[in-house]
């Protein structure tokens, strides 16, 4: 019998085995194992592109925020030229920490430990009582700066990867990028954060909350069903309660085999709402204007057609994004909420999640507003944002208790063999007259972008170091 592809755990299990690509299943130990973990840091965190931020955190020189890749940490700075540089956050001399400030400003990094000293941009520039040259000999200072990841701004995202040989982070987003564009960079002056990110630990493996941000739409109506009861999704006289937020989930997902994932869904009964008219009978334009994306008032609207193409408007004003993942650890929500006035105000969010064990996790939340919006406007979508997405946002508070149970039932000597599924599957195809790329299906949520994510994780655990 030939050996088992991809790496062998301690007790001679494969880890080829815990995925069933034909079942579509997922053994749960998958959640829990401590040499798992290990192995993605290497071959997951170690190698794709990750988010650690934006670049209004950081929009002066000197300006930086210690982030993590992974489990290792590193410094996010921006130089006197203006470029952003990330660095690991270990000194070379003697493994000490550059800095254990969370932010700061400064054109010197110096290690507390020995004083050696370091540039933003990760160049080291020497060491105390120079005339002794207390760094040696033996290596040139070219050599003694600090490991520099591979970066890239997207829509003033910062994203980084340890992998300088490996693929772009255009080729990373691949038809997904298509879709992204259409909320990152939609305006003529971009987003900003409101504010440094909140975070809190979980006591939960980053991957289920990682697998659950590739578009699982379906846990809303049992999990988050008190939004159909008591929140602005309450269903109107007559209807059966709860089934307007049962139609949130009719729309069209996007699967990527790089595991990113968008839910679009239709935002024909919003216009009608607002209009009383079909939205069949309106233009891109006035539909757009009529309910702008979250985050945009009736005059910005027109910056649309500035920044995208004609096709991206069809679908902004059909059936846009609203939420999905990034592989591997990231959630985006561009959200429409109802007010009690009939008007809507969005809600613009982004979470990783960082890991930090096998069975801990660090949630960070960032939220956005774009840079032209109106200070009442923006305070509206602040307050409603962290109310709703925040680290003890009321959304936020429902998922962040089902990942600890998983993790906990991983551990299980019976329960670590169960499997996770992932066999409700699609077979729509795109809406017609779709005019976007990559992998898409119309009607309800189902399973395909979740198992996207599986099957890349796969991939990556799989190949060769």
């Amino acid at each position: 019998m030939s050996a088992k592809k991809g790496p062998v755990l301690r007790d001679g299990t494969a880890v080829a085995d815990l995925v069933d690509l034909d079942l579509q299943e997922v053994k749960l130990r998958a959640l829990s194992d401590q040499e798992i973990y290990e192995i993605e840091q290497r071959k997951i965190f170690g190698k794709v592109w990750l988010l650690l931020g934006h670049e209004t955190e950081i929009p002066n020189a000197g300006d930086y925020v210690q982030r993590h890749m992974g489990d290792d940490s590193v410094l996010v700075a921006r130089a006197r030229d203006g470029q952003v540089h990330v660095s690991l956050n270990v000194c070379p001399h003697r493994g000490m920490k550059i800095t254990t400030h969370e932010s700061g400003n400064t054109q010197i990094h110096t290690c507390i430990y020995h004083g050696w000293a370091f540039k933003p941009d990760g160049e080291f520039l020497g060491s105390p009582v120079a005339d002794q040259c207390m760094h040696g000999k033996m290596l040139s200072k070219q050599e003694l700066g600090l490991q520099k990841a591979r970066v890239t701004l997207y829509g003033g995202l910062i994203w980084a990867t340890w992998n300088h040989d490996g693929p772009s982070f255009e080729e990373f987003l691949g038809d997904t990028k298509w879709y992204y564009d259409m909320l990152y960079c939609r305006t003529n002056k971009g987003m900003e954060v409101a504010g440094p990110p909140q975070r809190f630990i979980v006591r939960g493996n980053w991957k289920t909350a990682g697998e659950q941000s590739a578009a699982d739409g379906f846990h809303t109506l049992t999990l988050h069903r008190w939004l159909g009861e008591v929140g602005n999704y309450q269903s109107d006289s007559g209807k059966k309660q709860g089934s307007e937020l049962t139609e949130e989930m009719f729309g069209a997902e996007v699967s990527s085999p790089h595991g990113h994932a968008l839910r679009c869904i239709d935002l024909a009964r919003k216009i009608k709402k607002l209009t009383g008219k079909d939205p069949s009978e309106l233009s891109v334009q006035e539909k757009l204007n009529a309910l702008p994306p979250p985050g945009m008032t009736p005059d910005m609207v027109e910056q649309l057609a500035q920044n995208l193409s004609p096709e991206q408007m069809q679908v902004m004003a059909w059936m846009p994004p609203q939420v999905g993942g990034m592989f591997p650890n990231i959630i985006f929500e561009f959200l429409y909420i109802p007010q009690p006035d009939g008007n809507v105000v969005g809600s613009l969010s982004l979470h990783t999640y960082v890991p930090k064990g096998p069975d801990k996790l660090e949630f960070t939340n960032w939220i956005f507003v774009e840079k032209d919006t109106p200070p009442e406007l923006r305070e509206k979508m602040i307050q409603q944002s962290v109310r709703l997405l925040g680290t003890s946002g009321m959304v936020e508070a429902d998922d962040s208790d089902t990942w600890p149970h998983m993790t906990l039932a991983a551990k299980g000597a019976q329960a670590r063999n169960r499997t996770m599924k992932y066999q409700a599957l699609y077979e729509t195809g795109a809406p017609e007259g779709w005019p976007g790329p990559g992998i898409v299906n119309e009607g309800f949520t189902k399973d395909d972008t979740q198992w996207h994510w599986w099957k890349y994780w796969y991939e990556l655990m799989m190949a060769e170091d």
